[in-house]
């Protein structure tokens, strides 16, 4: 059954290839175009263009239909096109009439439309969370190792005293950021498709503030050409989002590959959460971490595989955001593997004290050395060249003695200003996170 279908047979290699992996990634939208079948449905009735009967029908229908997604019972036949025709079948196979009236005054353009924006929308809220949860365990991990020193370097090279307090805070503060990508993806999600038809409206007198209100939409997209152009404007803001996200913990999976090596040894995984040589007994190769450096170095194409897809396209449909679908959805299912394996393996890090005492790292102190010498008198560069000609002839011995007062530094971390800022997203994110109504 297709939606659109006239009784004209469409061969069967074009409707392969059309059709393409939509059955297996509309699973993704079943609940969301559930949600929106109730709410047209009870809108329907309120401007009687339905009976309250056949809303009452429906609404039992699609209930019964929510029951079995949650129950995983549901499933898209090879015979339907899409979630959306499956869903229509059932409620005209049910209630006759009534399962034909569903579709009146929608377009599949803008029913497809609608799930989506819902799907990402509630996926931003989700994912979001899930940031956050890393950002907490992040500045616990500061807090806990906030005495423990580090080399930090440049260049691959140790260049100053560091601690793992201010590496994890520092994580922990760029995801903060980071969260500001989802807040505006979650904006651009969080805009009402519904009753925009195929890009032009309707000439029945739909309500599309109840719908809105219905779905949980925080806004209306209420221009019906400018609804339209959602379509691949939403996909992209989210792929944003997840390149963003991608970009820092990339980043802090390099730091950990690294550290985890035998030549630093800063950090140490359990033997659980390592995997070995097929010869060499001695490896336990950190691969969690690497697999994340991989996965969020590929999310950061996203951005550009999805303009590619819809670059340069007018206003209205196209088949070619079809594929949007393709693209993103299962990317969008990778990273929150990455963030579940992140959440799991982060507590177990162990981390190892006492590094800066290993003479390799002497030459870290250089620069307290140097100002030393300024609190003594001498200008900076007479002493920097002082400490270098000590460093170079082998009489430099290092001022391991040293603290730091301004915020943001090893001895003193801010940990309660990142905290503060945490608590402003988290704010932010409460009104982001309503809970969606049902109809």
């Amino acid at each position: 059954m297709k939606i659109w279908e006239k009784g004209i047979a469409v061969d069967e290699k074009i409707e392969r290839f059309t059709v393409g992996k939509d059955r297996e990634l509309d699973m993704y939208l079943a609940h969301f175009d559930v949600l929106a079948s109730k709410a047209q449905a009870v809108m329907l009735a309120q401007v009687g263009l339905i009976s309250v009967e056949e809303k009452d029908q429906l609404v039992q229908g699609l209930n019964e239909l929510e029951a079995e997604i949650a129950a995983g019972s549901f499933v898209i036949e090879d015979s339907f096109e899409d979630v959306h025709s499956k869903i229509e079948f059932y409620l005209t196979e049910k209630f006759g009439d009534a399962g034909k009236k569903i579709h009146t005054a929608r377009s599949r353009n803008d029913q497809v439309l609608t799930a989506i924006q819902l799907f990402l929308k509630d996926y931003t809220e989700q994912t979001a969370a899930k940031i956050m949860a890393l950002v907490d365990i992040l500045l616990q991990k500061a807090e806990a190792h906030q005495a423990d020193l580090m080399p930090g370097y440049t260049h691959f090279q140790a260049a100053m005293p560091s601690s793992f307090g201010l590496w994890f805070s520092a994580y922990a503060e760029h995801l903060l950021l980071d969260i500001a990508l989802f807040e505006a993806a979650h904006t651009v999600a969080d805009q009402n498709p519904l009753g925009s038809g195929a890009g032009f409206g309707s000439s029945f007198p739909i309500d599309r503030q109840l719908t809105t209100q219905q779905m949980g939409f925080g806004h209306l997209a209420v221009s019906a050409v400018g609804a339209q152009m959602l379509r691949g404007k939403t996909e992209k803001t989210v792929a944003f989002a997840l390149a963003g996200v991608g970009a820092t913990l990339s980043k802090m999976a390099y730091d950990l590959v690294l550290y985890n090596s035998q030549d630093l040894a800063f950090v140490e995984l359990p033997p659980a959460f390592t995997t070995g040589s097929s010869i060499m007994p001695h490896k336990k190769n950190p691969d969690v971490f690497e697999l994340v450096r991989a996965r969020c170095n590929a999310l950061q194409a996203l951005p550009n595989t999805i303009t590619l897809c819809v670059n340069n396209l007018p206003s209205g449909y196209h088949r070619d955001f079809q594929l949007l679908k393709e693209l993103l959805f299962e990317p969008m299912m990778q990273f929150v593997d990455i963030l579940d394996m992140l959440l799991f393996a982060l507590p177990q890090l162990k981390i190892k004290p006492d590094l800066l005492n290993q003479a390799k790292y002497d030459g870290v102190f250089s620069v307290e050395n140097i100002n030393q010498l300024i609190q003594a008198g001498v200008p900076f560069r007479e002493a920097y060249q002082q400490v270098g000609r000590a460093v170079n002839d082998g009489s430099y011995v290092p001022h391991r003695d040293f603290t730091t007062t301004h915020l943001g530094s090893v001895h003193n971390l801010g940990l309660a200003e990142i905290r503060a800022k945490a608590e402003q997203v988290q704010q932010r994110n409460a009104v982001l996170q309503r809970p969606q109504r049902g109809a």
